[in-house]
């Protein structure tokens, strides 16, 4: 098959590889069948990899649905009668954790921060320390919404001096960037397979400490669908999903996991970073300014603020764009009018560097200023 291949900037779902588009088309299965679960059980267990999860301490668990899915999971699922959820709130989607607290009324603490920069540790520290009923410390390891790398290893350790579990948001970082469980301090990561493993959306993922899932079944039980311990039990007793599995975003995570391993961990890692250098400095020579302080970046997400141009407009900017075979995204800092501009996926420096010819043309079109324009100049 002649599949068109456009490059997407946005952070997600991910450009992909043909093989991994084509892995989805596979003879009709069950998914009952014993086949279908020993693919799965190979699947949990590549995973534990991705996160350097040694497999006698941790587990991995599927569940059908986006990443939010996992952040549902895991508060609701691992939170005792008396505990209460420290949120370390920098973003867009540790705010998306508070709000799943509020939903299900968890008992929680709010710590908002900027957005434009990393949490202060003495911060979390006092907050620690003058809540002893903090069971829950959880954060986004890298905030997607500016592309903030939060210092999740201290924050890690802080948690468990004060006794508390620590939850990480690896949806955006895991596969992409350098992270150790057992190093970081990392109770449970979660991601998404359309991610850093580059496959399809629609299968989610928690590795976390199987003897603390264990003990969750203990746990007030505050959805049905959504309950860690009870998708575990189900994998560990019969292989399979307690409900329907995507199937065939199975197959597609499980060919993406070939290539991820095929590629090596080093050489990912090296090609994201190389994809966002090339993204800096098409910036800087369209003479765009980025929202996010370099050293606090994530080397993932660039976000870029609109230019103070009265021809500027984001909608005309990306249709022309997209019409060309590249995807641009709108940002999620409210304060100030940004696009994000992401290195997942299956693309390397060539991309980049054809994407800012396209975008130059689109300002040209518009009349927008190159250099950019900003009133403080």
């Amino acid at each position: 098959m002649n599949i068109k291949r456009n490059i997407l900037l946005n952070p997600g779902p991910a450009t992909t590889t043909d093989t991994v588009k084509m892995a989805q088309v596979m003879p009709d299965i069950c998914p009952r069948e014993k086949e279908f679960a020993g693919l799965m059980r190979q699947l949990r267990a590549d995973l534990l990899r991705i996160a350097h999860a040694p497999a006698e301490k941790y587990t991995s668990v599927l569940f059908c649905g986006s990443g939010t899915i996992n952040i549902d999971i895991c508060l609701n699922s691992l939170l005792p009668a008396n505990g209460r959820v420290l949120v370390i709130n920098n973003g867009a989607y540790s705010s998306r954790a508070v709000e799943v607290c509020r939903y299900y009324g968890l008992p929680h603490i709010d710590l908002k921060s900027s957005v434009f920069a990393q949490p202060d540790l003495n911060e979390v520290e006092r907050t620690l320390a003058e809540n002893p009923d903090v069971a829950m410390v959880y954060t986004t390891h890298h905030e997607t919404g500016t592309g903030v790398l939060n210092p999740i290893r201290q924050i890690g350790a802080m948690a468990h001096r004060h006794g508390a579990i620590f939850v990480a948001d690896t949806t955006s970082s895991l596969g992409m960037i350098p992270f150790d469980m057992e190093h970081d301090n990392v109770d449970f990561c979660m991601a998404s397979a359309q991610k850093g493993l580059m496959g399809m959306a629609g299968l989610s993922f928690i590795i976390g400490n199987e003897e603390i899932v264990r003990k969750s079944q203990e746990y007030p039980k505050r959805s049905y669908y959504c309950n860690l311990f009870m998708q575990y039990d189900c994998f560990e007793r019969t292989g399979e999903m307690h409900f329907t599995p995507p199937v065939q975003t199975v197959y597609a995570a499980i060919q993406a996991l070939k290539e991820y391993f095929q590629e090596g961990e080093a050489a990912k890692f090296a090609r994201h970073k190389r994809v966002m250098e090339a993204i800096h400095h098409g910036l800087e020579e369209m003479g765009l300014r980025e929202a996010i302080r370099r050293d606090i970046q994530s080397g993932l997400v660039a976000s870029v603020r609109y230019p103070d141009d009265s021809n500027w407009d984001f909608t005309c900017i990306h249709d022309y764009c997209y019409e060309r075979g590249f995807t641009i995204y709108p940002g999620k800092i409210s304060t100030t009018d940004t696009f994000r501009l992401c290195a997942l996926g299956a693309i390397d420096e060539p991309d980049i560097k054809a994407f800012f010819r396209t975008l130059r043309e689109a300002f040209e079109a518009h009349g927008v200023q190159v250099p950019a324009k900003y009133d403080e100049d």
